[in-house]
């Protein structure tokens, strides 16, 4: 996959691209990320990426042409026309606030894609023609307002990278996480994977414990260490309803639970009366 980031603010990146899961996937070419300076595509003295924006108000506006002629400049990019297609390889993101909420089957969309341009909004935000008629897409990681698009861009960057195949040394592990959907999660977990597997399923991730089996006086709860692996899934699928039902309730209603998954809620919600 190629990546690349458009910035005003190209030294940001140096932490996110030198370490852990994104570090190794460059490394061994699953991932190229290319760093692109929008000040090196303005023509003034001062080189100018904003501007007051027209009709009035607080605050500035990245330019359109700093932006439109870097993206130009990368010279491999399918016209808008064709990235906006269902069969499209490629994608170029503007993060915004008022952009589609990542999500984890955003991110696996993103992760099958051969190239993915991310613009880097800072200010109040890009000229809207960057949007209309350069980008196919815009992207928030979250219902709040940052400085800038830097920090979602790396968001995305990590998000995404982990879910190239061979980018995580347990290919499974990347399909058994939180919010990770059902169909996804089952094609790609292995066949000889342990029976006490507990897909999440697109609910939160069950508990998870390691050595010592007793640290401090906090024991391992004991199913774990019995050796049953069906008692071990069946506790796992319901710590993870307890989780989701006291932190997320909502991803409830997106999911379709199982009768299995409603019989271990009706436990969870008589408990909780009860306590």
């Amino acid at each position: 996959m190629k990546i690349d980031i458009l910035t005003i603010f190209p030294d940001f990146f140096r932490g996110p691209l030198d370490y852990g899961i994104i570090r190794r996937a460059r490394e061994t070419c699953l991932a190229e990320v290319n760093i692109h300076d929008l000040r090196n595509f303005t023509k003034d003295k001062h080189r100018t990426v904003d501007d007051r924006p027209f009709g009035g108000g607080e605050g500035m506006v990245l330019k359109p042409e700093p932006i439109f002629e870097c993206l130009e400049s990368l010279g491999d990019l399918a016209p808008r026309s064709e990235r906006i297609s269902e069969s499209a390889k490629q994608s170029v993101i503007v993060l915004s606030p008022q952009g589609r909420t990542l999500d984890q089957s955003l991110a696996a969309e993103f992760s099958v894609l051969e190239r993915i341009v991310m613009i880097c909004g800072r200010y109040e935000g890009v000229d809207e023609r960057v949007s209309e008629h350069l980008a196919d897409r815009e992207v928030s990681i979250g219902d709040y307002v940052l400085s800038g698009g830097e920090m979602g861009a790396a968001v995305i960057l990590d998000t995404v990278i982990r879910l190239i195949p061979g980018a995580v040394g347990n290919e499974a592990s990347t399909r058994q996480e939180s919010f990770t959907e059902p169909g996804v999660a089952r094609a790609l977990v292995p066949a000889n994977a342990p029976n006490s597997t507990c897909l999440s399923g697109g609910l939160l991730d069950y508990p998870h414990y390691t050595r010592p089996a007793d640290f401090r006086g906090m024991p391992v709860p004991e199913v774990l260490v019995n050796g049953n692996h069906e008692d071990i899934r069946r506790w796992r699928r319901k710590t993870a309803l307890t989780k989701t039902l006291r932190n997320r309730p909502d991803l409830l209603k997106r999911v379709v639970l199982t009768d299995e998954d409603r019989e271990l809620l009706n436990e969870i919600r008589s408990l909780q009366s009860v306590i």
